[in-house]
């Protein structure tokens, strides 16, 4: 297939070249056909640890049913999260998602090559991905940690002190996983010992370097000026510009969601690990949904498919 084929079939107007594909760009075409030929208003940006994905085991089959019905009606899900390109890959993969993603808090996104109808400006060209950047990279974060940690004589820990095997004792995940979680290109996940107040010395000092700190479910996480608002509202303009005016759903748990939550037009929260809704995570017209994880992300998915038929 060729991009040609694609605005032939789609309808879109076009003064174009005739660009052959990389093989594993033809599904995120078929995803992109399947959006356009049943009308589809709405897009769902979602969180990944904690939301979609079961804060324990990272399974998502409580969510299975509103997943089903999702991809039966071609609603495009992006996978909006602070995991890393390689552990997004294989959940998209385990998903049968072939839309856009946004990794690292809002680091980057990730978009397949002939998924929309227009090349937009990108920063790079990577695995079959035109990738839009946001965030610094990983080894001037690395050595802001190190810089902060000599400076404040912190107890401060980050991702690239530890082992594989250490980040799978902290997140539970697998050797595979952990390894996967460890490929980072755009923030540090990082944690500190002591009491709260070195928390906030040690957040201040990296502010002070232009640095952001957000908490997740389990770390603290160190990032360049992005967020995941910014990345979800470019991306939104692109799912407009190629088909108009979208209605956006965005699921999350925890505090480094909010960005995301902000940029959406219905932002919904699901229970944590403990069964209660993250207390700092305040927005107008925020749906608090109920059930932990991927159980309030069905009930959450499924009530809106219902209002919106």
């Amino acid at each position: 297939m060729v991009l040609a084929e694609v605005c032939e079939a789609t309808g879109w107007d076009h003064e174009m070249r005739v660009v052959e594909l990389p093989p594993d760009v033809h599904l995120a075409i078929n995803a992109l056909q399947m959006v356009v030929m049943k009308g589809i208003d709405l897009i769902i940006f979602t969180d990944l640890d904690g939301s979609l994905l079961d804060h324990e085991t990272y399974s998502f089959e409580a969510a299975y049913p509103a997943l089903q019905e999702v991809e039966r009606r071609g609603i495009p899900i992006v996978l909006c999260t602070s995991k890393t390109r390689a552990e997004v890959e294989r959940f998209r993969r385990a998903l049968n998602n072939h839309h856009p993603f946004i990794v690292e808090n809002g680091g980057a996104t990730f978009i397949p090559m002939g998924y929309f109808p227009f090349v937009s400006p990108y920063q790079r060209e990577v695995g079959g991905y035109h990738v839009i950047e946001y965030g610094m990279p990983y080894p001037r974060l690395v050595d802001m940690l190190r810089e902060v940690r000599a400076e404040s004589g912190a107890r401060i820990a980050g991702f690239s002190d530890l082992s594989v095997e250490q980040v799978a004792a902290l997140t539970k995940l697998p050797a595979e996983g952990a390894r996967l979680a460890k490929v980072r290109e755009y923030d540090e996940p990082f944690f500190v010992k002591g009491p709260p107040e070195e928390l906030d010395r040690v957040k201040t000092l990296f502010r002070k370097r232009g640095c952001r700190c957000t908490r997740g479910g389990r770390f603290h996480h160190l990032t360049g000026p992005n967020d995941k608002g910014k990345a979800v509202s470019d991306l939104v303009g692109l799912f407009e510009r190629a088909y108009g005016e979208r209605r956006t759903v965005g699921i999350g748990d925890s505090q480094n969601d909010l960005p995301m939550l902000w940029a959406v037009d219905v932002p919904i929260l699901v229970q944590q690990i403990d069964g209660k809704h993250d207390s700092t995570v305040r927005v107008p017209n925020l749906i608090r949904a109920q059930g932990i994880g991927p159980k309030g992300w069905r009930t959450a998915v499924l009530d809106l498919l219902v209002r919106q038929d």
